[in-house]
């Protein structure tokens, strides 16, 4: 029975690589998928996911004006689909979430969708929210703090690695940019970033 599935973590985990691992393995078999990604996460080159251990995979592109079902619908016609793989899931809108339901119940096609789970400031992304309502089945993808703790959330900084807590929910960035944090570590950081404010003050709305 074909699911939504939703993969998340913390910046730096690993997600595209268990993506592209996972999609390997089915084309291994000679079972074809299908892969999307953000159209403006142009990092590895437009339209391609691509892992920090060096890997990557061409790619189709998804943007806010995208109809997610009219998309994997187009790419059936071409032929049978063993899985739809989205990268970067968290840009995804609410309504795109549910087209990708409705790709799963209509189409009957397995639709995988990684993402990061918060942004910086400890806020769902949208569509990571919306996934975390609608998918059938979710797991989380581990990586860890410089405590060797389990890293949950993740703070921003500039150019010279000082902590950012204000700024645009999205920001194209890698590690020059994103460090993934225990919960604690992180409340420490945007601690010291408030200069005395509390957490509690600065999540207040």
């Amino acid at each position: 029975m074909a699911k939504l599935y939703f993969q998340y973590s913390t910046m730096n985990a690993g997600k595209s690589t268990v993506l592209l691992q996972a999609s390997h393995n089915y084309r291994e078999r000679g079972m074809r998928t299908y892969l999307l990604t953000a159209r403006f996460d142009n990092r590895a080159g437009e339209g391609r996911i691509a892992s920090r251990i060096g890997i990557s995979e061409p790619a189709d592109t998804f943007d806010a004006t995208s109809d997610l079902f009219a998309q994997i619908s187009a790419r059936l016609s071409q032929g049978p689909l063993a899985c739809v793989f989205i990268d970067e899931a968290q840009f995804l809108s609410e309504a795109q979430v549910w087209q990708l339901a409705r790709a799963v119940d209509d189409l009957k096609v397995p639709v995988m969708c990684y993402g990061l789970r918060v942004d910086f400031q400890g806020q769902l992304f949208p569509g990571s929210a919306a996934l975390l309502a609608l998918a059938d089945e979710m797991r989380e993808v581990r990586t860890i703090c410089h405590c060797g703790k389990k890293a949950t959330m993740v703070v921003r900084q500039d150019e010279s690695g000082q902590v950012l807590r204000e700024g645009a929910q999205v920001q194209i960035g890698g590690n020059e940019s994103y460090v993934s944090l225990c919960r604690r570590h992180w409340r420490e950081a945007m601690e010291d970033s408030l200069s005395g404010d509390s957490v509690a003050d600065f999540a207040s709305p």
